[in-house]
């Protein structure tokens, strides 16, 4: 509540103050009575002072303001209504009206002159000197839909209500005990012994008698409940369902096939090496030695260079960017040597090593490709037009199953599902096209009636129809018994598992050691240290360790193994305080919320304190009129 009070009283932006005007998204409790008003025109009367109708509505519509701001979106009455905004209206005025009654009686006030100086050095309204601009005003408040003698009139009410508020809060500062506390209780950590009861102690679970059995599944019948299930018809209207590759002749697979040549060529590739010289002179030296008899290898040594440094990998020509390099390289025959090439970035002598020729699919190979994208052409073009003709089909009184015969379209039957994509036996069927929508659609539609489209991507459709309703049911005994059955006995084990630990823990907090308890029943004792408090620990979950820390030094515990298939039985053995523990531990930014929660607490008193007093009334008659207009 302090901050959208500390709003209420004294945040002087633009922004701020229409945060006092239509509330925090905060809920306060408001205590006051509710009545029904006969021509009141005051929402909310708090001793002498009311909030009128049309104040109300003001604060209500900058509130769905706010809100459609935040969220991207214009928020309609129903939504608004939804989310609580008339409550977190209420709330803020309720808490202005009683600081404004509270005002009067102590009789506080604001000069003209403390009002304008208040206005003017308002940065909202500073111009491009830094000073107070009248333009500037106008065109601020005309934005957020204010009007200049409202903005003056709340102003002055900011300003008053700040004079109480600061008398409340300003000035509370946080105890150094209390700090040094906080970083005491935080920075402690602990040894904590253990021993995990497995679940296997208590196993093997046998099988429930019959009366057994059945009482149990009385009791938990609804968990074994049939939902209701619906046998959905649906076809897909799609560029791959209405493809037809048999109708693209010969002559059409040719004619792409010889325009689109190069998307079924792998183009040549071949393994370069290159050796880079600093110099034309290096290089030429370089080549007389190749030609004397040195091979490219012992070149590439004598300039410190490694395979790794001299290898271009298998590349096509066009990978490599050195035109002249690449003309040279794709020149060369199987393992021969270049003479001097001017590359780019200076003279250079080649190899290849590998040659991969140039493979062209023949038109053999690529036709049925060739046709089945042809096709799908075809389909996209014709696609609307086979949409329409479904709808007029339809229309004149064809079933789903005799329009999809037309346009010889499959349609797919699934005879049970239940709203979350599950069939009777347990399944998930995984193959539903656009299954979130279209379950939500199969459930909330009519059995039998013609439903809208869904849309498939940018050019699908997808059409469905509810065959039938199974309704939902309670399932009998013998339909569901083995995993009755299973449930019982993992429920039975946790409850054994459980009241096993429990003793065994009552003996160590009547005197048994962890070690007796580990010995008996062939385990291990376990010990955590530096256990911290909050820390959700691998061995002892988060469970474990806030169980923990909920007892004292010497003290035992049990809590459910993380694993959920163990009991822990445990005991605290050492406590550590934090070394240097102190009040300076604490950063600043934590000390300032610390402060600010002290002061939402005096402020909240206060509040409450001052709705009590002032006899607070909401008029609903009043408040249904300011949101009816």
């Amino acid at each position: 509540m302090l901050n959208s009070l500390r709003n209420a009283a004294g945040s002087w932006a633009v922004k701020a103050l229409l945060v006092l005007l239509v509330a925090s998204f905060a809920v306060w409790g408001i205590s006051g009575r509710l009545v029904e008003g006969f021509n009141s025109d005051s929402v909310v009367t708090a001793g002498e002072t009311t909030v009128d109708v049309v104040e109300f509505r003001l604060a209500y519509d900058r509130q769905l303001r706010v809100l459609s701001q935040r969220t991207g979106q214009q928020i309609t009455r129903e939504q608004a209504q939804a989310a609580g905004v008339d409550s977190q209206v209420m709330a803020q005025l309720v808490a202005g009206a009683v600081l404004d009654e509270q005002a009067r009686e102590m009789r506080l006030g604001l000069s003209k002159d403390r009002l304008a100086a208040l206005t003017t050095e308002d940065p909202a309204f500073r111009g491009p000197d830094g000073r107070f601009d009248r333009r500037t005003f106008d065109a601020v408040l005309r934005n957020v839909g204010m009007r200049p003698q409202d903005y003056l009139k709340n102003r002055e009410q900011v300003a008053v209500r700040q004079q109480i508020v600061e008398a409340v809060s300003d000035g509370v500062a946080i105890p150094d005990t209390f700090l040094k506390a906080l970083a005491l209780y935080r920075g402690e950590d602990r040894t904590v012994e253990f021993v995990k009861v497995p679940v296997s102690s208590v196993e093997p679970i046998e099988s429930p008698s019959d009366e057994v059995l059945k009482a149990y599944f009385e009791e938990n019948k609804a968990a074994y409940a049939a939902p209701e299930y619906r046998k959905i018809a649906y076809l897909v209207l799609d560029p791959e369902a209405i493809a037809d590759p048999s109708v693209i002749t010969d002559e059409q697979v040719r004619k792409d096939y010889e325009g689109n040549i190069a998307k079924f060529t792998t183009p040549e590739t071949r393994k370069v090496q290159q050796i880079v010289y600093r110099s034309d002179e290096a290089a030429r030296n370089a080549l007389d030695r190749l030609r004397a008899g040195t091979t490219f290898d012992e070149l590439a040594e004598a300039e410190g260079k490694s395979a790794a440094d001299t290898d271009l990998g298998t590349v096509q020509k066009a990978d490599i960017p050195d035109p002249a390099i690449a003309d040279a390289a794709f020149a060369l025959g199987l393992n021969e040597v270049s003479g001097i090439v001017k590359g780019a970035f200076g003279a250079v002598i080649l190899r290849v090593t590998e040659i991969n020729p140039e493979i062209v699919r023949p038109l053999e190979e690529a036709a049925p490709e060739i046709r089945r994208e042809l096709a799908l052409v075809e389909a996209n073009r014709v696609l609307l037009d086979v949409h329409d003709t479904y709808d007029d089909t339809r229309a004149g009184g064809a079933t789903m199953a005799e329009a999809a015969a037309k346009l010889k379209i499959g349609m797919e039957v699934i005879d049970a599902v239940d709203r979350f994509g599950q069939a009777p036996d347990g399944t998930i069927l995984k193959d539903i096209p656009e299954s979130a929508a279209l379950l939500r659609g199969a459930f909330e539609a009519t059995p039998r009636a013609e439903n809208p489209a869904i849309n498939i991507g940018r050019s699908g459709f997808l059409w469905y129809e509810v065959l039938d309703v199974i309704a939902a049911r309670d399932r009998s005994l013998d339909e569901v018994r083995a995993r009755v059955i299973e449930d019982w006995r993992k429920h039975e084990a946790e409850d054994r598992l459980a009241t096993k630990a429990g003793e065994l823990e009552k003996r160590v907090a009547d005197g048994a050691t962890l070690d007796d308890i580990a010995a008996e029943l062939g385990l291990e004792k376990q010990i955590k240290r530096g256990a911290k408090r909050g820390a959700d620990d691998a061995d002892l979950g988060s469970a474990g360790v806030n169980a923990a820390f909920a007892v004292t030094e010497g003290k035992t515990g049990l809590f459910p193994g993380p694993s959920g298939q163990s009991q822990i039985i445990f005991k605290v053995t050492e406590v550590f305080e934090p070394a240097g523990a102190s009040a300076e531990a604490i950063a600043e930014q934590e000390r300032t919320a610390l402060t600010s929660a002290f002061s939402d607490d005096l402020l909240d008193q206060l509040v409450g304190k001052l709705q009590k007093q002032y006899g607070v009334t909401m008029d609903r008659a009043a408040l249904q009129r300011a949101l009816s207009f």
